[in-house]
């Protein structure tokens, strides 16, 4: 209630403060002209993004698992992805999905991440050459003509693709006009220069102001296009320029730290190597700086800059600094992936034990296997959850009424529990317990009981087998549910729903008390196992066929699919077992033993107390 009432009294005052804002700006057209830049440099810097995700088609993905298995090759596949998708967030959302489906190592992950930093400042140079020397305009409206008309006529995902880059290159070419356009007319009246600051004080100043910049934009790439365009219309001097270049790779460090915030331990641990790298890299820029900008005098000469060309000076001084960084970190990324490998370690699980069996009971065949059935279910629930994280759904949804489309699109978690460690704390203690148990309890049963012991046994083999079947499954599964084909995506979001519909289905069974149905959910869940075997229906047969999958792709879902199946078929093994009728076996066993409920619950409430 008070959620609500507090929405509806945000609401309107963010209107009046928007309204306000557009109020302010339009009496200051200038600034408006600026702002309206960056915010077309932005949209462009994201249409670009979303057309190389739908036009590399994967090609991106193969290059970083193929070309990142050793430091100077993960350096220079992240120097080369950057500078040419121009979204450093991609390429670490790319490393960062690989890295938690253990397709490459922390150690490369950190390489990629370094010479990315390197491709970054493909953009000040695209902005200094091509922005601030050409009729912006001239080129900016054809790409956006062309853009909007290839959907048009052509429908294909590679075409869309070029249309949004071209779109995106467009956008940001207007962007930076827009923003050279604001600051030529600002500095008639207001001329920052005359705020600029000599010596290391200036230096630390603009530092933290280009820091502070790219933390409020979220972006380096659009802070560099501010600070070239600024200082080419004499907005800023060289020396305070180079300082806000500086600032600018510091910032971009806490944007990497905001987005791993929700990022699982290896993203965390990415996001500390970035943090490391970029504030040494700013140390030694800042430390050098009178001798960094000598070099870049020097080396303007012998390529040809023109000593008054402080733009493009800029843009050499901005990408010698990020490869003094990367040579001065690169001979110590052992050490820092070693130190990197200390933290945000998790918090040992609680050592899973039965709450079920007791010794006291084994003097009564009945109720030690009443007491395995209860223990089973505790480990059915464990298995449970298990199963329901390593498929990335959410249990809460999961059982709920909510439709299953929305349970498996329903964006859980973007980190992948350990299946290993959770199986050895909440299911192997268990289950060796039992099995144990069972064995203490068989020497005094008759052969109507030890069968019946038998199927429990069976019944905790079925679970045991259904999470380590889900531990196969799942790394294919996070890597394909981030692919950019939509095809394999679709597939593995078939199996989740799948796995989530039978999870769902038992879930009522174990509630349920009607043997009717409780016979038919389990009959629907056995015929709908069947259609998993994708051999069988034709699915894969047609994937391969029209070119929808790679045949790598074609072999992990033929694989994955009989994960799925034997996880579906022991479970509902498990399910006849222990939440079927089998319980009147138990009924005839307990009138052959003469031991009334009341005594077989005292003695179960006995071990719960």
């Amino acid at each position: 209630m008070f959620t609500s009432q507090f929405n509806k009294l945000l609401t309107p005052i963010i209107t009046l403060l928007l309204l306000g804002a557009l109020i302010l700006l339009g009496t200051y057209p200038d600034i408006s002209t600026i702002l309206g830049g960056i915010a077309l440099f932005l949209m462009g810097m994201e249409y670009m993004e979303s057309g190389f995700k739908a036009f590399s088609g994967g090609v991106l993905e193969k290059v970083l698992e193929n070309f990142t298995n050793n430091t100077p090759k993960a350096i220079t596949t992240g120097f080369f992805a950057t500078a040419i998708v121009q979204s450093s967030s991609l390429i670490s959302i790319i490393v960062i999905s690989f890295l938690s489906a253990e397709l490459i190592t922390l150690t490369s992950a950190v390489g990629v991440i370094f010479g990315s930093n390197i491709g970054t400042t493909a953009t000040a140079w695209l902005v200094s050459v091509f922005g601030l020397h050409i009729k912006i305009s001239a080129y900016a409206m054809p790409m956006l003509v062309i853009g909007i008309v290839i959907p048009i006529f052509l429908k294909s995902t590679t075409w869309k693709g070029i249309a949004a880059i071209l779109i995106g290159l467009g956008v940001i070419f207007l962007g930076i006009g827009y923003m050279k356009e604001g600051f030529e007319t600002l500095k008639e009246g207001l001329d920052l220069a005359q705020y600029a600051m000599a010596g290391y004080a200036g230096i630390f100043v603009y530092v933290l102001v280009g820091a502070v910049a790219t933390v409020i934009i979220q972006s380096s790439s659009a802070t560099m296009a501010i600070i070239i365009t600024a200082l080419a219309t004499g907005q800023i001097d060289y020396a305070n320029a180079l300082a806000l270049a500086i600032g600018a790779n510091v910032g971009t460090t806490v944007t990497a730290v905001i987005g791993a915030l929700k990022s699982n331990e290896n993203g965390k641990r990415l996001a500390v190597a970035h943090f490391i790298f970029n504030i040494i890299t700013a140390f030694i820029a800042i430390l050098f700086i009178y001798q960094l900008t000598d070099m870049v005098d020097y080396l303007s000469v012998i390529v040809g800059i023109s000593i008054e060309n402080y733009t493009m000076k800029l843009s050499l001084f901005h990408t010698i600094f990020n490869l003094i960084g990367v040579l001065a970190v690169s001979p110590f990324i052992g050490e820092l992936v070693k130190f990197l490998n200390t933290l945000f370690t998790p918090k040992p699980l609680k050592q899973g034990k039965a709450k079920y069996l007791d010794d006291s009971a084994l003097e009564f065949p009945m109720i030690s296997l009443l007491s395995i059935i209860r223990e089973t279910k505790h480990l059915y629930a464990n298995a449970f959850e298990i199963i329901t994280h390593g498929l990335n759904l959410k249990r809460s949804t999961l059982l709920s009424s909510i439709p299953l489309e929305e349970v498996i699109h329903d964006d859980f978690s973007k980190s992948a529990i350990d299946i290993d460690a959770f199986y050895h704390y909440k299911l192997k203690g268990i289950y060796g317990e039992i099995i144990d148990f069972s064995t203490k309890a068989q020497s005094a049963m008759s052969a109507k009981e030890i069968e019946m012991l038998y199927k429990l046994k069976l019944a905790n083999r079925d679970i045991v087998e259904a999470v380590k079947d889900t531990k196969h499954l799942q790394k294919n599964l996070i890597k394909y549910l981030k692919s950019t084909n939509v095809h394999i995506k679709e597939q593995y979001n078939r199996i989740r729903r799948d796995l989530a519909e039978l999870l769902r289905s038992i879930n009522i069974i174990s509630n349920t008390e009607a043997e009717d149905e409780i016979l038919l959910l389990l009959s629907k869940a056995k015929v709908h196992t069947e259609k998993y075997d994708i051999l069988a229906n034709g699915t894969l047969d047609n994937l391969i066929r029209e070119r929808l999958i790679t045949n790598e792709m074609a072999t992990s879902l033929m694989n994955d699919s009989a994960y799925a199946y034997d996880i579906s078929k022991n479970l509902i093994a498990m399910a006849e077992i222990i939440f079927t009728g089998k319980s009147s076996t138990l009924e005839n066993l307990n009138e052959e033993m003469a031991i009334n409920d009341e005594d077989i619950q005292a003695i179960l409430d006995k071990k719960d107390d």
